[in-house]
């Protein structure tokens, strides 16, 4: 009886599907696949309290509003620092996809996808705003097993799966076998604190004061975690700390690897520290299958070179990583009833007895 009530609710509205995450958000539509790939930043007037923008066109204003009106990222480090704005920036997504075909039809189902390790007060933090924002039930997926499944891995099987999704917030490595995660490690070294390393190092070896979208743009313009084998540069452009005059200067490929050096090295001793807890079963297999790399960070330019050199484990990047963690959350919303398991438990999602 309840699954047939389930059937037709979900008739009545669409369900959807959303990686919630620091630096972008996506949202899945169910039988529509990915709708929206926009920014987490909302814009908001102080004054009234009145949200101006959200998205893309929020993030344009980040660094160029007058003082009344800011540009904030209501997601830190993969977790709600602002619950009211959060609940906003989500109401805005699920009214701008979620139809409903008749007046008096459901808010949707939505999977939302969250960190590794996430506490329960997060949790509730997050159900809570996607149930303010008009969802009908609410569903938490964490990131790493979402990504598996977006990736097309195996998560149900007996074997060893491996994958590491960073992100704009945390970085999360997951061992993962018989739909549920064996070893797990979460970071708050993700795509945001390779930024902030850039913008430090600019700081503390040129005295030039750069700002975090010059900083991203350097990362994505020549940024790499391994030498690279042609030579790549870039103008920096900034504020002289020393004598308060706009300067630019040009910086290479090295000078950038060597800024988030530090960073990346802890990344990489945390795939280690895993595979070192990973059953020596499990190990074998992914000593066969491989390293999977998932989220905005597997873009860095020989990222996957230097795992495989440190671990002695091919690693590859997964197929648009991007998009990864809320393809893997839809496709577990158009097969709840086989991949229930691999939810966060929930009063609703446990089996009928």
């Amino acid at each position: 009886m309840k699954k047939l009530l389930r059937k037709i609710l979900s008739f009545l509205g669409q369900d959807i599907a959303i990686d919630l995450g620091t630096a972008n958000s996506l949202v899945y539509v169910q039988d529509r696949g990915i709708v929206i790939q926009e920014p987490s930043v909302v814009a908001i007037n102080q004054k009234t309290g009145q949200v101006l923008a959200i998205g893309s066109e929020a993030k344009q204003m980040v660094g160029r509003t007058p003082a009344h009106i800011i540009a904030t990222r209501p997601l830190v480090k993969g977790v709600i620092s602002d619950f009211e704005v959060t609940e906003q920036m989500l109401r805005y997504f699920i009214n701008k996809v979620a139809k409903r075909k008749f007046i008096f039809s459901p808010g949707p189902r939505v999977i939302i996808g969250i960190p590794f390790g996430a506490t329960e007060v997060e949790k509730k933090a997050v159900r809570d705003a996607a149930l303010q924002a008009g969802a009908r039930e609410v569903y938490l997926i964490e990131e790493p097993m979402a990504a598996a499944i977006g990736a097309r891995l195996l998560v149900q099987e007996a074997g060893g799966n491996f994958i590491l999704d960073i992100g704009g917030g945390t970085a999360e490595v997951a061992i993962i076998s018989l739909g549920g995660v064996v070893v797990a490690k979460s970071m708050r070294i993700a795509g945001d604190k390779l930024n902030e390393d850039i913008i430090n190092f600019a700081q503390d070896e040129y005295k030039l004061l750069i700002g975090e979208r010059t900083a991203e743009n350097l990362k994505i313009a020549i940024g790499s975690a391994y030498p690279l084998k042609e030579k790549k540069e870039m103008s920096l452009r900034g504020r002289n700390l020393v004598s308060g005059l706009p300067e630019e200067i040009m910086v290479s490929d090295t000078v950038i690897r060597k800024a988030m050096e530090r960073s990346i090295k802890q990344i990489v001793g945390e795939i280690k520290a895993a595979v070192e807890q990973t059953p020596p079963e499990l190990l074998a297999d992914i000593m066969e299958k491989g390293i999977y790399l998932s989220g905005g960070g597997a873009l860095l330019r020989g990222l996957d070179t230097l795992i495989a050199k440190e671990t002695k484990i091919p690693t590859s990047i997964v197929e648009d990583p991007l998009t990864a963690v809320v393809r893997g959350a839809g496709m577990v919303l158009e097969n709840l009833d086989k991949l229930q398991e691999v939810l966060l438990e929930d009063d609703e999602l446990k089996p009928p007895r």
